[in-house]
């Protein structure tokens, strides 16, 4: 009720209304509730309010007298209420300082006092005021009077003999408590016994209350007796409560030990509500502060225990710490008293008193009751009988029976759980006080593990109807696991059988929940109790030992010790061996080997250790070098990649891990992926296969395994099968897929911003081999119907989800065999033959089927021109097929069928092998040999139909719209180059496609401009590549250049191979046209030459990028050169260049960039082991050589195929020193060998686009076969020639002027004469075809349609090469494209030299100049035809000259050579300006036109390229005589070199004008026409 005030109105009025308000309050008061304590607090505080009223004279005494006096009929009590009140204001006023109202209150009491009797004022108010009052006298006789009283009531002694009772009582009363009580005798009876006693023997009922107490303790099991009899016996619980207090003081003595009967007894009486645990609790030692502290110095110790244990402590300082021990321990022998708190908590739990054991427990740290063993133990027994019925129903495993815990007979105790819900009562509550201790009991453990298990399986069965319930369920069985099992295990003594039950139960929890729980139990639960940081500290310490023991020697007695301590504590041992194995990699191979004795569980939480460690946000993946990963993540991805293959350990995590960190856009982590593939399945990934290995790669998936691999991986079934598993049940196999190929680009463009380039390209190697090995992997262990299913079509990959084009096809390309293949299957059921051209038919069936949708989808993916050039079928039979269609590799199998023979022989010798094992290993042999046997017919018979399927596609490929050149492009630039450096397996694919499309003699197909093309100019693509793209590009090179040496090497392996085949075609027919005409072959011979020229070209790139500098650039070009070697340098001279430079990079580098050092000096001594390989020049290839009447000649050869060395490299700066010596070696080397056979060779007609500088003697004898012809054949022969010629055709005159002048000039002067008339025609034929072909006019055969078709692509290329030429460097380093082969005719003046490099760049594309050149070898023929006999009578005279002068220019001084030079340079100047003239003189048409009939590759004025040629055959003799002598004396070699480069230097600066002004009047010729 709020407090009553009485309102001022009623004071006021009083007399009026007041009253009966107030009386009409009193009354309803009283009435309302006469026992309620709230109304008599209203009552009190009215009356209350009336008194203070007349205390501070508001109202009038006889007023407030007269209103009392008519209260008091209202309650019987009312006088003792208002006594109360009294008894307040008296309290009240007395503190007051206002000495009237102290007089008002006293007037008041004593108008009252009529109404109090004076024996309650006297027991109420203070003695002062009944002094005043006049009820006393005095008031200090009055205080000292109750006193007395007091003293006689409590303290005085009534009796005055304690054992006046008679003993005989006490001794009847100890027999009556301790009877038998099992009759019928009861506690009533018993009780009316002891009254009787009491009386009869006049006992003190205090001490019979104690005796009754004392025997119960002695007889505690009888609680059904004494409870009662207590409860009916005793009057107030405080006196039971100080009896009881007394007893525990008297055991709280030093070494005191309170007895268990006791504890029990007070827990009974507790329970039964006979005494509160407030009132008995404070009589319990120790006190709670003590308590506090004993709890913080237990964790002070632990901390510094862990502490010493992980310090290194020296010798001394250790026995002085042992020393402090033992008096530490002598200190303790003095035990302190029993905590008497923790017994009598202990007793609570032992009879079910769950309530007040929770509350004893609630004002102690946490589990700090716990740790003592003996409640820990009574707090598991309870649970046991507490969880017994649900245990009975869910948790007992079949076939088991356990030992019945029965149920306690008190009603207090908790209820027993029927379902899992009852476990959110109490029993989850019990466990999380009792927290890591339930380690004491380890069968309530399992039971506590078994109820989860049975939960769980309720869980994943039940429907949706009670998920809330359940997911409660669930977070409190986590909670559970989180605080007490896990921890409660760590505390158990190694046992294994614990941690396989609890394995039970964590399965059914997803990898999330479970790494959740370990990473909790491994970084919080540790250091929540002071005996799991000391159980941690003592780990570690015992890893240490194990781990410093551990060898590849002792594996199985230190993996017990490891396996016995990781039953425990498998957290904190994994996290150190961890960290050893980050440090020391050699620890890998013993510690995986160790760990064969750990646990299903253990397994699962190394996988998670594993985890943890790579993730650690602490450690850098990358050395501080910045260049390389770090050390510890390639131990740990190794490490993974064992352990995972050797144990059963889920892999849904690691791969999660992996995932997530692509997903972020970090590929350092692809690292494991490729460790854990690799050892799983059995799939490597090396670029560094040897020749055997990757011959078995192209073999079937037997052969793989058993011949393809560095490491014999056997049996990988059971572990790929997981894998396997894991990816498809989380669904991680194509997201994997997709992430790793778009990271290849993200390695480059959005991980590789900062990152050092060589650490750029490491991660783009580890991605990209990464998504090879995965998708091989995904590829041979899916099945048809899982691939399908994940894997989207191509157009979806690359479109959708931007996947690059050769990963989209890599990963569909399984899919398309497979599809093929179950396609063949099903028509070979439809329709019963076996017929082999029934199959076949079948096999192209089934492909057209398969494969029609993916023509279809392939053509989205590029711009529409693309397929004007190469068709859609083209393009995805390109990317479908692989090494394994193409052919087999019958050595390989042979090979690995011969090694098993001999192991069953080895078998079959070996005595010392029982014969079961023999019997065994000889069945496994024989096995497998039978398997690759039929493993080999079988892909026989499939690269048969492949074949097949092939030979009718063919026609229907390439679709040549634009020009055969625009057709090559685009099958280099869409197929074969992304291709061939997606794999070493791709590589070997690439080359054997190409050879596989010249073979089928597919239409429209130039395979001499596919292969110059691909040899032309590396330097872009090398530069470009990756370190490994670079090992494939040089295998793909390699096996490229093996085809082309196998063609160089016997005439009749090219005949055979190539002679017939439209891909050596020389000149260009119209589209669809096979060629079969012998005249228009290359021949062997022209071949040849072809072949040095692109050992040429690939001798002045590999050069040009050993002198970049650039760390990229000479990395690359090292490795594809050492990949090639087998094949190249097969030329002396070019061998010796690359040799000397390579040389140079050792010296530079061997401090700067030891890795380059290390690969040059590896280069660099297998290349002179390939030096006997090696031949000169002259027997690679047939050269022509310059008859000389005046003197001897030296021809110049090699890189730049100029007579000046300084101008040898295509880098646009004169070369040093070594490449000095590399050009004078050439030349050195040719001037031996002077005259070859012109004779022997068939020469055919050379104006093909492929042409490749072909030499005269071929030439020659083409000419003079001409020459027999009839006169109309011959003219009209001239005039299809003619045109096609070029200015370089007036040369072969020149060459020989010297020797046999008037015959040359007649004769020239004939062919000048025709020229004009069929540059007439050809202008007209020209301007018709342009009309035709709406495209500028080219020139070529005069009634052919190959004009049309020549005239397309020279438009085209025009176009590329015009934008090329603009690229600065790229142009310096193409360098010329006209074959190196030394011309007879002349050398190239220095201007000329200079002017070719401008003008004749190559594309990134490797455009080609096969044609050109083979153009100019037809038109020089042309102009050679006049020498003919002159220049072959003089053949054998010439070797004989040549060999006198060699020996005589050895001896020649230094000035002779100077002069020499100079007057070389004056005539070669002369001879440059009549040339000019002469060509002046001509019709300006003609070279206009012949600048069209070059290759559209070539740069934007071609037909300069055929001026410098013919200026360059002009003063080409003169120099090469010149320099001849220089060269051949040794001692003066570097000087002139040197001499040579500075004049060049002058020379360049003078000329540039010069070939301007001669640019100029080439657009003019053009202009004209």
């Amino acid at each position: 009720m709020a407090v009553l005030v009485l309102p001022a109105d009623w004071i006021r009025n009083w007399e009026k209304s007041g009253k009966n308000e107030f009386l009409q309050l009193c009354r309803k008061l009283a009435e309302s509730k006469p026992n309620d304590d709230v109304t008599l607090r209203d009552i009190q505080s009215a009356l209350y309010e009336l008194a203070w009223q007349v205390i501070k004279g508001n109202l009038k005494l006889d007023q407030a007298a007269s209103v009392l006096n008519d209260v008091m009929e209202f309650r019987e009590d009312m006088s003792s209420i208002l006594a109360d009140v009294f008894c307040i204001l008296d309290i009240e006023t007395g503190c007051l300082e206002e000495k009237n109202k102290r007089e008002h209150f006293t007037q008041l009491v004593g108008a009252c006092l009529f109404l109090v009797s004076d024996t309650v004022l006297k027991e109420r108010l203070d003695p002062e005021t009944l002094e005043s009052l006049g009820l006393i006298k005095q008031a200090q006789q009055f205080n000292q009077k109750i006193v007395k009283i007091k003293t006689k009531l409590f303290y005085k002694q009534q009796k005055f003999n304690l054992l006046r009772e008679e003993n005989e009582g006490y001794a009847k009363l100890i027999t009556e408590l301790g009877q038998d009580l099992s009759g019928n005798i009861t506690s009533r009876l018993v009780l009316e016994n002891i009254k009787s006693l009491i009386g009869c023997f006049n006992l003190d009922p205090n001490r019979v209350l104690d005796i009754i107490l004392e025997v119960y303790e002695c007889r505690s099991d009888q609680d059904e007796f004494f409870v009662p009899l207590i409860k009916s016996y005793m009057c107030e619980a405080q006196t039971l409560c100080h009896i009881l207090g007394f007893k525990f003081k008297f055991y709280q003595e030093p070494n005191g030990e309170t007895p268990s009967s006791l504890y029990h007894v007070a827990a009974a009486l507790l329970q039964h509500s006979l005494i509160e645990l407030g009132d008995l609790y404070v009589h319990l030692l120790p006190m709670d502060p003590s308590i506090l502290e004993e709890h913080k110095r237990e964790i002070t110790e632990a901390k510094q225990i862990a502490r010493k244990l992980t310090m290194v402590v020296v010798p001394s300082e250790k026995t002085d710490e042992k020393d402090k021990e033992k008096e530490k321990e002598e200190e303790k022998n003095e035990k302190p008293p029993d905590n008497q708190k923790l017994g009598l908590l202990e007793a609570l739990l032992r009879i079910g008193d769950w309530q007040h054991a929770q509350s004893i427990m609630d004002q102690m740290p946490p589990f700090y009751a716990a740790s003592h063993k003996s409640v820990a133990v009574a707090l598991c027994q309870l649970l046991h009988i507490t969880i017994e019925p649900l245990y009975r129903r869910a948790g007992v495993p079949k076939g088991a029976k356990g030992a019945l815990n029965r149920p306690l007979k008190s009603k207090q105790a908790p209820k027993p759980a029927e379902a899992f819900e009852d476990l959110r009562k109490e029993v989850f509550t019990m466990l999380c006080y009792l927290g890591p201790h339930l380690s004491h009991d380890p069968v309530l453990f399992a039971k506590i593990v078994r109820l989860g298990k049975g939960f769980m399986k309720e869980y994943q069965t039940d429907k949706q109807e009670d998920k809330d319930r359940m997911d409660t369920l669930l977070s409190c069985f986590l909670s559970i696991t989180d605080q007490v099992l896990l921890p409660s295990l760590t505390l158990m003594d190694c046992n294994a059988c614990m941690s396989e039950e609890l394995w039970g139960f964590f399965k059914m929890f997803p990898y999330q929940h479970r790494y959740r729980l370990y990473g909790q139990w491994k970084n919080e639960t540790y250091n929540s109790h002071p005996l799991l940081v000391k159980v941690k500290a003592q780990t570690v310490d015992r890893a240490k030992y194990i781990m410093k023991r551990l060898t590849k020697e002792n594996v199985k007695p230190s993996g017990r010790q490891i396996g016995k301590l990781s039953h425990s504590n498998p957290t904190i041992l994994f996290d150190y061996m961890l960290s050893q194995i980050q440090w020391y990699d050699n620890l890998i191979t013993p510690v995986v080997d160790s760990l064969k004795y750990l646990t299903s569980l253990n397994y699962d939480v190394l996988a998670y250790c594993i985890i943890e460690a790579l993730a650690n946000p602490e450690k850098e993946k990358m050395k501080h070098d910045d260049t390389t990963i770090s050390a510890w993540l390639q131990s740990l991805a190794s490490l993974c990649g064992s352990v995972f293959r050797k144990y059963p350990i889920e892999l849904a995590g690691l791969l999660q891990y992996v995932t997530n960190q692509l997903k972020a856009g970090k590929s350092f982590d692809l690292l494991i992926l490729k460790e854990v593939v690799q050892k799983m399945a059995g799939i490597e990934i090396a670029d560094e296969m040897t020749q055997e290995q990757l011959e078995a790669m192209t073999g079937g998936e037997q052969l793989k395994a058993e011949g393809g691999y560095f490491g014999q991986i056997r049996n990988t079934k059971k572990s790929s099968q997981r894998l396997k598993d894991a990816l498809l049940d989380h669904e991680l196999a194509l997201p994997l897929c997709l992430l790793m190929a778009q990271q290849r680009n993200g390695v480059v463009f959005l991980e590789g911003g900062e990152k050092h380039l060589k650490l750029v390209g490491k991660l783009y190697d580890q991605c990209h081999d990464t998504l090879v090995q995965f998708g091989g992997f995904l590829a041979s262990n899916l099945s048809t119907e899982d691939y399908i299913k994940r894997v989207p079509s191509v157009d979806i990959l690359c479109n959708q989800f931007h996947t690059p084009h050769d990963a989209a096809f890599f990963l569909s390309r399984p899919m398309y065999a497979h599809q093929i293949l179950s396609k063949y299957d099903e028509l070979k059921k439809t329709e019963k033959g076996n017929r082999q051209q029934q199959k076949v038919h079948k096999y192209i069936a089934a492909c057209d089927l398969v494969m029609a949708p993916v023509h279809d989808s392939v053509v989205s993916l590029h711009p529409p021109k693309v397929w004007d050039d190469i068709s859609p079928q083209f393009y995805a039979t390109f990317w479908s097929l692989t090494m394994y269609d193409l052919a087999v590799p019958h050595n390989a199998y042979d090979r690995e069928v011969s090694k098993l023979k001999v192991q069953m022989k080895a078998i079959d010798e070996n005595p010392e092998m029982p014969p079961n094992k023999k019997k065994k290993e000889k069945e496994r042999c024989t096995a497998l040999q039978d398997k690759l046997q039929e493993e080999e017919k079988k892909q026989l018979e499939h690269v048969q139909r492949v074949l097949q399927r092939l030979k009718l596609e063919k026609d229907n490929w390439l679709l040549a719209k634009s020009t055969k050149n625009e057709t090559i492009t685009k099958f280099l630039q869409l197929c074969i180059f992304p291709r061939c450096i997606f794999s070493a397996i791709d590589a070997v694919y690439c080359a054997r496609f190409v050879e596989l499309v010249h073979q089928q003699r597919t239409p429209n197909f130039c395979t001499l401009l596919c292969y110059d093309r691909v040899f032309s100019d590396i330097i872009y693509t090398v530069a470009s590549c990756t370190e490994n793209e670079a090992r494939r590009y040089g295998r793909f090179l390699c096996c490229m250049l093996d085809t082309v040496t196998r063609w160089h090497s016997d005439r009749a392996i090219y005949e055979k191979e190539c002679g017939n085949y439209p891909g050596f075609l020389t000149i260009l027919r119209a589209t669809g046209f096979d060629g079969g005409n012998k005249a228009d072959q290359l021949d062997y011979e022209n071949f040849r030459h072809v072949v040095h020229k692109w050992h040429y070209k690939l001798t002045k790139a590999s050069v040009h990028c050993l002198e970049t500098g650039e760390y990229t650039h000479i990395r690359n070009i090292l490795i594809v050169l050492t990949k090639i070697l087998l094949c190249y340098p097969k030329v002396l001279n070019l061998g010796q260049a690359l040799e000397r430079r390579v040389h140079k990079i050792c010296l530079e580098e061997k401090e700067k960039r030891p890795d380059l050092y290390a690969l040059a000096m590896g280069y660099s001594g297998q290349l002179k082991s390939r030096k006997p390989y090696m031949v000169p020049e002259n027997e690679f290839h047939h050269k022509e050589l310059p008859v000389r009447s005046t003197g001897p000649t030296v021809v110049q050869n090699g890189p730049g195929s100029t007579g000046k060395p300084a101008s040898a490299t295509s880098t646009g700066k004169p070369e040093e020193g070594a490449s000095e010596e590399n050009e004078k070696s050439k030349e050195k080397s040719q001037s031996a060998v002077k005259a070859a056979s012109k004779t022997n060779n068939t020469t055919p007609k050379v104006t093909t686009s492929n042409g490749n500088g072909a030499t005269n003697s071929t030439k020659l004898i083409k000419e003079k076969e001409d020459k027999d012809k009839s006169g109309k054949e011959k003219n009209k022969e001239k005039k299809e020639k003619t045109p096609a010629a070029t200015p370089e055709a007036k040369a072969p005159g020149k060459e020989k002027q010297k020797e046999e002048r008037p015959g040359k000039e007649d004769k020239t002067r004939e062919t000048k004469e025709k020229t004009p008339k069929s540059e007439k025609e050809k202008f007209k034929k020209d301007e018709k075809a342009s009309k035709d072909d709406k495209a500028k006019a080219s020139s070529g055969e005069s009634k052919s349609s190959a004009e049309k078709e020549l005239s397309k692509e020279t438009n085209v290329a025009k176009e590329a090469k015009t934008k090329e030429s603009s690229k600065g460097e790229k142009a310096a380093v193409a360098g010329s494209l006209k074959s190196p082969v030394p011309r007879s005719e002349s050398s190239e003046s220095e201007r000329e030299q200079k002017r070719r490099k401008l003008d004749t760049h190559s594309s990134p594309s490797h455009s080609s100049t096969v044609k050109d050149n083979l153009n100019e070898l037809k038109d020089s023929a042309t102009k050679h035809y006049t020498n003919h006999s002159t220049a072959t009578l003089s053949k054998s005279k010439e070797r004989e000259v040549d060999k006198k002068d060699m020996e005589k220019s050895r001896d020649r001084s230094r000035e002779r050579e100077k002069k020499e030079r100079k007057r070389d340079h004056s005539n070669s100047d002369r001879e440059v300006a009549q040339e000019l003239k002469r060509r002046k003189d001509e019709n300006g048409t003609s070279s206009s036109k012949h600048s069209k009939s070059e290759s559209p590759s070539d740069s934007p004025q071609p037909n300069e390229k055929e001026k410098e040629k013919s200026k360059s055959s002009k003063s080409s003799s003169k120099e090469k005589s010149d320099s001849a002598k220089p060269e051949k004396g040794s001692s003066a070699g570097k000087k002139e070199s040197r001499h040579d480069k500075e004049k060049a230097e002058k020379k360049e600066k003078r000329e540039s004008t010069g070939a301007k002004e001669d640019k100029k009047h080439h657009k003019s010729s053009d202009k004209h026409r």
